[in-house]
């Protein structure tokens, strides 16, 4: 009777960011099909999602993929439900109202390397600063790159996998890298964005590093943070056809910064104050081709006619997904 390992992961219910949690179950003669995914209980008062009176939880498998790093294995994303079957105030999945999947969600997913050791992002020599950011972005060279082993393995292990990853790049800090995912359906961008930051972490713990995913690790410095970029699009703005309309699209989230930064991170008003690439924490500023805006409509956009996507830089590396889209459709449905 062939035997397999079934990884499921949730999100736990500490703040002010959730992390990563996964059990294995082993069963038999398994199909690898979703539907044949049992839901499964946990201890919810040992991970800040119930009281030890009353502590049974419930995950209910929402999303599955091949374990690239385990032979007869599946990594099974779940969403956690009450003992009732409601969902749990910590799933932030299950506010998401895309049933038709029409909006279409890539996240950018930056975060930094760290040496344990030295608490510093690797490249960064114990009580001080490498060479000032610029070689960095993209760079190629052991005087530049610090962790190439590391990212290209999490690539392979993602595409291994079957995630829709789209690519990988240096980023503009030491030790600071960048992947990205792309999914028609926001709930199936936020499952392969959670699963490939589950594939990262359980890969650090092999290279005995770990990942950083603050938005502003290296604090009142000359550096950038980390942001998770939401670039997104409905039917609306992939047809749009004017300029008009994409900037009603923008507009609409003006009255509504609160609301979406609530939402987009912990400790961003860090990273967001209108230097290193952002927009200050308290505007709201879009325009094209412009990487200091709050929104930033692609060239793509503009030169096919207004019809494209956009993108929200504001969302930090540290942000749930689910929740930063489920925010941004909230905003953009009513526009017409």
């Amino acid at each position: 009777m062939a035997k397999s390992k079934l990884e499921y992961i949730w999100l736990d219910g500490y703040k002010p960011t959730q992390s990563l949690r996964s059990k294995t179950k082993v069963v038999s003669d398994f199909s690898g099909k979703l539907e044949d995914c049992d839901d499964w209980s946990f201890d919810g008062s040992s991970t800040e999602q119930a009281e030890g009176g009353s502590s049974d939880c419930i995950l209910k498998p929402v999303f599955i993929c091949p374990d690239p790093a385990v032979e007869n294995g599946y990594l099974v994303m779940t969403e956690v439900m009450n003992a009732d079957g409601t969902p749990h105030v910590t799933n932030g999945r299950a506010t998401i109202d895309d049933p038709d999947d029409d909006f279409w969600f890539g996240f950018e997913q930056e975060y930094f390397l760290m040496n344990p050791e030295t608490g510093l992002p690797l490249g960064f020599p114990a009580g001080g600063y490498p060479a000032p950011q610029g070689p960095y972005y993209c760079g190629v060279g052991g005087q530049n790159v610090y962790g190439r082993d590391f990212k290209d393995e999490h690539l392979d292990l993602c595409i291994d996998a079957g995630l829709n990853i789209e690519g990988t790049n240096g980023e503009v800090a030491a030790g600071q890298w960048e992947w990205q995912i792309f999914a028609k359906g926001a709930a199936s961008a936020g499952d392969q964005i959670w699963v490939g930051r589950f594939l990262m972490e359980r890969l650090s713990e092999k290279y005995g590093l770990y990942i950083e995913y603050h938005p502003k690790p290296l604090g009142a410095t000359d550096w950038n943070g980390s942001g998770m970029h939401a670039n997104f699009s409905n039917t609306l703005i992939r047809t749009a056809g004017s300029k008009e309309k994409i900037e009603a699209v923008c507009e609409a989230f003006r009255s509504v910064v609160d609301e979406h930064i609530a939402v987009y991170g912990a400790y961003n008003d860090q990273r967001l104050t209108g230097k290193h690439e952002t927009a200050a924490i308290t505007d709201f500023s879009y325009g094209v081709s412009d990487r200091g805006a709050s929104i930033r409509i692609p060239l793509y956009t503009k030169n096919k006619g207004w019809s494209g996507y956009l993108e929200d830089r504001r969302p930090a590396s540290n942000a749930d997904p689910y929740k930063v889209a489920a925010r941004i459709i909230k905003t953009v449905k009513p526009v017409k």
